[in-house]
This record gives structure tokens, sequence and C-alpha cells, in this order.
């Protein structure tokens, strides 16, 4: 049994501050929310599913009934109906909604490709401002209804938090500094591309941002994160203002938040949105399948960097469209244009490369 970090939607540094909002109900729903997460982050064992599990791509929601335990009560599974409660359906249909863009799009069976289940556990604990992947399963609070709404309600969210399922059994980043803020920006990656996918939207019709459904009408921002325009998601008297950079110029350099790791991944986020932009036509058919290819690269270790990861969507982008493509170029454009060089193609290519070159 190994232990993992807890990867969240909303980052420790929005929770600190929402910690010293003025409003009691907001503050204890923080610091309630803040000592559950420390609490997982402290105690959380990853297990491993069995073989059987791993055979039966089954959706499965749980109700934790305001509890800390999990999974908690079952309540909707394999085909049945909807039922009367909202969270439990938003769930679900936002677990089938990345299940059917996996499979249609990289015809990837679940998270892990073989079909693994996918479990959600909602309304857990008390005013849980939070939605978190913790290795096993999806686990979502009710937020605290001033600021946020339910995290059920996003589906690029819940795209996102599952993205970090496929990130795991794929890459393997390490959840710190540079490698950790790359892992975010590919769940983001993945959660922009389900909410895309389910809207039926091209890379110029979408709003790039991830968590747009989660705010009420009380906090004066329009997001979490924007992907579009790094550092522009939000401007609020409590929440304080969206810290993201768009260029490696304003990188952070913190040990809070893992190494700014929800900060920083705006960096490779601008760099993903500009290259789809460059590319054109769905997420999913233009830069989506690259970093796809980039993620599943066997370069990609632990300690993979942007400068590096860059490199390996520039190899994966050559191997799809060839070098000097209109592709390639997109992708080599966009890493530079937020400072992020990766080294160039001045050597031989690799045989698979020339090969793919005639």
């Amino acid at each position: 049994m190994s232990r993992r970090r807890l990867q969240t939607i909303l980052p420790p540094y929005l929770m600190h501050q929402l910690e010293l909002a003025e409003d009691p109900v907001i503050r204890e729903a923080a610091q309630s929310t803040q000592l559950l997460d420390e609490t997982f982050r402290a105690n959380r064992l990853e297990k491993k599913e069995s073989q059987l599990a791993k055979k039966l791509p089954v959706i499965q929601i749980f109700d934790a009934n305001h509890a800390q335990t999990l999974p908690g009560r079952l309540v909707r599974s394999a085909h049945q109906t909807p039922v009367d409660d909202p969270a439990v359906n938003e769930a679900w249909d936002g677990l089938q909604a990345t299940l059917q863009f996996l499979q249609n799009t990289f015809r990837r069976n679940s998270l892990d490709g073989d079909g693994t289940r996918l479990r959600a556990s909602v309304h857990f604990g008390e005013r849980y401002m939070n939605a978190f992947w913790d290795g096993r399963q999806m686990v979502f609070g009710d937020g605290d209804g001033i600021l946020f709404r339910g995290f059920t309600a996003a589906v690029d969210v819940i795209g996102h938090e599952l993205g970090h399922g496929i990130i795991a059994d794929e890459g393997q980043l390490a959840y710190v500094y540079e490698p950790g803020a790359l892992n975010e920006s590919l769940a983001d990656v993945f959660g922009s591309m389900v909410k895309q996918f389910q809207l039926a939207q091209a890379a110029h019709e979408a709003d790039w941002l991830i968590g747009d459904r989660l705010l009420t009408p009380n906090v004066r921002g329009k997001a979490l994160r924007s992907l579009a325009a790094p550092g522009t998601a939000y401007d609020d008297p409590v929440l304080g203002k969206d810290p993201q950079p768009a260029h490696s110029r304003h990188f952070v350099r913190t040990r809070e938040d893992n190494g700014g790791v929800h900060v920083n991944s705006g960096i490779p986020n601008h760099a993903f949105y500009l290259a789809a932009l460059g590319i054109g036509g769905p997420t999913w058919e233009g830069a989506g399948p690259i970093w796809y290819d980039a993620l599943r690269d066997p370069a990609v270790t632990p300690s993979t960097d942007f400068a590096q990861f860059a490199r390996l969507t520039e190899l994966a982008s050559v191997r799809r469209y060839g070098l000097e493509s209109r592709e390639w170029q997109a992708v080599r454009e966009a890493w530079s244009r937020v400072g992020v060089e990766s080294e160039r193609y001045e050597r031989p290519l690799p045989w698979p490369l020339r090969a793919a070159q005639g």
C-alpha cells in the first residue's frame, strides 16, 4: 500500500483565502473542508481493484449522507433510471459523459483502458467545498451554498478529476512543482475536452473555462480557471484574484500547493489552448490526440517538466501529421508563445519518425 496525494479541484491557496472570510458560514465551511482534506491526505491508502471489477465498466453512485466515510450507501448502479436526488443524477451523467468521450475519441475503455468501474460518492461532509479523485473513486461536496454550488454540477470538473485517473495510469507524473503543474494541466485538458465533446463545440466555439457552473452569482468571477486567459477567471473580495500565469516568465515559485501545481498549470493550459486554436476543429480531433499521445509516451517519467513534455507533443504531432505540418507548427508555436522552449529537431529524427516521413 502506498500513500498518495489528494488531487482536489479547488486548490489549497483558494481554501486558505476562504478561511479568512468575514462571513462565518463561509469561514467555517472552508475550515471544515480543509480539515477533511488534510485528514484524507494523511490517512488515505490506495487499494487495487479486483481483476473482476476491471472487466466490468459499471458506474456506481453512493450517498455519503454528509458523513466522511466512503463510499457510503449505493443509490444508483448499472443501468438504473434517474433518482430523485439531482446530485446523484449529475454525478452519473458526468461519469457517463466521460466514459463516452474516452470510448468515442480515444477508443479507451474507462480510465485504465481495461474497463475499470467508475464510482462516485455525493453529499460528502457538511458544506464540503471541493471535489476530488482519491485514486479509487470520485468524491463530491455540496458546496457552501454562498460561493459554491454542488460540485456535481460541472461536467468539466468531473472530467478533470477522472483525468487524474488516466494520468496516474499512463504518466505517473509526480504531484509536485512542474510535473505536478503538468499533471493538473492535463486534467484540465481532459475536463475541457469532455465538456466540449458533450456540447459538440469546435475549439473556437468553446469558452475554455473550468468550473464555470460551480460559482454562485455572489462571486465576482466566471469560473475556477481559464485556459484561454489564465489569471482572469475571478477577481473577488472573498476569493481574491486568480493567480495563474499564462507565460513562464511569471512562473510562481512557492512551496505551497505542492509547489504551485494549481497555479503554474496555467502555463501548459494556455499552450494547449493556443495549439487547439492553431490546429482548429474539435479539440478531441486536433490538439487532444497529440497531448494524449505525449502523455502515453514511454519517455514520460515522474519528473517530466514543461519543456520535456513540450518536446513530446512536438514528436507526437510529427508522428500523426508529419514534420513541417500545420499541426506540428501550431504545437511548436503554442509552446513558444508561453515561453517554454523544447529541444528542437536539429538532430536526426528517431527512426520511427524518419520512417513516417518516407
